[in-house]
């Protein structure tokens, strides 16, 4: 089985003078969660869409789900955890509790800010999980990198050919990806930065799934505006 993973836990503190956390902003007449999960209700191979938000906010994401989208048995929403992975293994233990856990069981996590995920990355994730067990949908970099490991001054120039931006989805077996983490030390858990790192840290693959630039994460009040241009190409298309 396949689920969906819609990641909406956070507080959204970088998007600034806000009441309400940024996944539950509104462009073109829509909250952005809104535009994310509808992406997903679109590809006919998920079993649930399993959203996670925080606890505050549940009732608030059913009533907005049941508004935009009407009742759906397909979508369920979830309280999130403390940090994004323990978020995605609520997810996992729910899809355990509710469904049973398989070594084939596959999860697409993503991030209710990303509203531009397209068929095609879906496909392709689901397709590269089933394959190789995990994947992270990336873009080649396009700046240089530049390193340092004091804030001060550079430690480091990576090659550019040999860097990407994480996106999201990233996917995943999901009871390998469970049993890997709950095999993690505490300070090997601090240093996660997302999903795909659990894996890497331990020596396993993580395939590429190539992205799209205008894939972006809303996360600033200026990625609003770009938000609204890109919805409105859309339409126009």
């Amino acid at each position: 089985m396949v689920f969906s993973v819609i990641l909406a836990g956070g507080t959204g503190n970088r998007m600034g003078n806000t009441d309400k956390p940024k996944q539950f902003l509104t462009i073109k007449d829509k909250p952005i969660i809104i535009h994310t999960i509808e992406k997903f209700m679109a590809h006919p191979s998920f079993e649930k869409i399993i959203v996670l938000s925080p606890e505050m906010w549940i009732e608030h994401t059913k009533r907005i789900i049941s508004k935009y989208i009407g009742e759906c048995n397909k979508i369920v929403v979830i309280s999130g955890g403390e940090t994004r992975n323990e978020t995605i293994m609520n997810a996992i233990d729910y899809i355990e509790d509710n469904h049973g856990l398989d070594d084939d069981t596959i999860i697409v996590t993503h991030d209710s800010v990303r509203p531009f995920v397209t068929h095609r990355i879906i496909e392709e994730n689901i397709a590269a999980a089933k394959k190789y067990g995990a994947c992270d949908t990336v873009i080649p970099a396009t700046d240089t990198i530049v390193e340092s490991t004091d804030s001060t001054v550079i430690s480091t120039i990576p090659e550019r050919k040999n860097m990407y931006q994480g996106q999201t989805p990233q996917s995943f077996k999901a009871k390998n990806l469970r049993d890997i983490y709950r095999g993690l030390t505490d300070r090997q858990k601090d240093i996660l930065t997302d999903a795909a790192k659990i894996l890497v840290i331990k020596g396993e693959d993580v395939r590429l799934v190539p992205g799209e630039t205008y894939n972006i994460k809303i996360t600033y009040p200026y990625d609003l505006k770009i938000a609204k241009s890109l919805l409105e190409e859309e339409e126009n298309d």
